[in-house]
């Protein structure tokens, strides 16, 4: 699976726009917070809600889809790494990544990891790390707010995923 049917399957979980009370990022647009918005476009912003997905790609490309290597991993394994960047960080995605091959979890997703990500079976591969992202949004103080949500979502990546090995 390549960058646009990612993004395309990950936008329709990051919805449009909100500004809860209870996340910590604030007011957010197709998963976009204004600050990190804000930084990307050099400027403040009044609002958010204007926002597109075609505003939004190049965005996803460079932060998330490129520092994950996703051109690099195979199709499924891309989608549910690109999902977790986005959702956790791509630090955190890479560290289960590194987990879910039994390498070292640095954060940092090289050479060693990739070997270690061709040799492993793809679904076993996404289905370890959803696993694993799913431990981890249980273990968070938001999860009674959120948790639900996050929950339809690690199942609705895995599936996906799952369909694109």
């Amino acid at each position: 699976m390549g960058f646009d049917e990612a993004l395309e399957h990950l936008l329709k979980h990051e919805g449009g726009w909100v500004n809860h009370p209870s996340d910590p990022g604030g007011e957010t647009n197709m998963g976009v917070t204004k600050r990190v918005w804000e930084e990307w476009v050099g400027h403040p912003v009044k609002t958010m809600k204007t926002l597109t997905p075609t505003d939004v790609a190049p965005l996803y490309k460079r932060k998330y889809w490129d520092r994950i290597k996703g051109d690099d991993l195979p199709s499924g394994v891309s989608y549910c790494v690109f999902d977790a960047a986005v959702n956790s960080g791509t630090g955190r995605a890479a560290k289960w990544l590194q987990e879910a091959v039994g390498a070292i979890p640095d954060g940092a997703i090289g050479p060693k990891t990739l070997d270690m990500v061709y040799d492993a079976n793809p679904a076993d591969l996404i289905n370890r790390m959803c696993d694993i992202r799913q431990s981890f949004l249980e273990g968070l103080g938001t999860f009674e707010t959120f948790g639900k949500g996050w929950t339809r979502r690690v199942s609705e990546v895995r599936k996906i995923a799952l369909e694109n090995v």
